[in-house]
C-alpha cells in the first residue's frame, strides 16, 4: 500500500486501480474461459437438475451407519439389579423373581445381539443375565433355606 504520490494534505479521492485486461474481474481469481462444448459433463438448464437416464434407478447415496441397539442389554442389567434388590428385601421377593425372569430374557436377547454385532454392550447384557439368575434362583433359594432353618430351630426347641 505504498503510494509514491499521495494527494496533498492526505485527503481527496482514492487512487484509481491499475487498468485490467477485459474479461477479468476486479478482485479475486481471473475468470476461466467457457469450456468447449462436447467435453466434460452435460450442462443442465439454469435452475433445473439434470434428469437421470430413463430405465436406471436413482442412486440413494451413502447414509449414516446404523447405531448399535444397546437397549436389550441395558434393560436386562437394570431389571437384574432391581430384581436382586427386591429379592434381598424378603418382603418383595416375589417382585424380585418376576424382575429376575425378565432380566434373564432381556440379557439373553442382548447377548445375542452383541454376538451378531448389532450391539456393543455384551458386558452389560451378561451382567444383566447373571443378576437375573441370582434374583430368580439363588436368593429365593437362600431365603427358603434360611426360613426352613429358623422354623426347624424353633421346632427343636419346643
Amino acid at each position: 500500500m505504498s503510494n509514491t504520490n499521495p494527494p496533498p494534505g492526505g485527503f481527496g479521492p482514492p487512487a484509481q486501480p491499475p487498468q485490467q485486461p477485459p474479461g477479468t474481474p476486479g478482485y479475486g481469481y481471473p475468470q476461466q474461459p467457457p469450456a468447449a462444448p462436447g467435453y466434460g459433463y452435460p450442462q443442465g438448464g439454469p435452475g433445473y437438475p439434470a434428469a437421470p437416464p430413463v430405465g436406471y434407478p436413482q442412486a440413494t447415496g451413502y447414509g449414516m451407519p446404523a447405531q448399535p441397539s444397546n437397549g436389550m442389554g441395558t434393560t436386562g442389567l437394570v431389571l437384574g439389579i432391581i430384581g436382586v434388590v427386591c429379592s434381598v428385601t424378603f418382603i418383595m421377593w416375589f417382585f424380585g423373581v418376576i424382575l429376575g425372569i425378565l432380566a434373564i430374557i432381556f440379557g439373553a436377547i442382548g447377548r445375542g445381539r452383541a454376538t451378531r454385532g448389532e450391539a456393543t454392550n455384551k458386558g452389560a447384557a451378561t451382567a444383566g443375565l447373571v443378576c437375573g439368575i441370582i434374583a430368580t434362583v439363588i436368593l429365593p433359594l437362600l431365603g427358603f433355606l434360611l426360613f426352613a432353618s429358623i422354623m426347624g430351630g424353633l421346632g427343636a426347641a419346643s
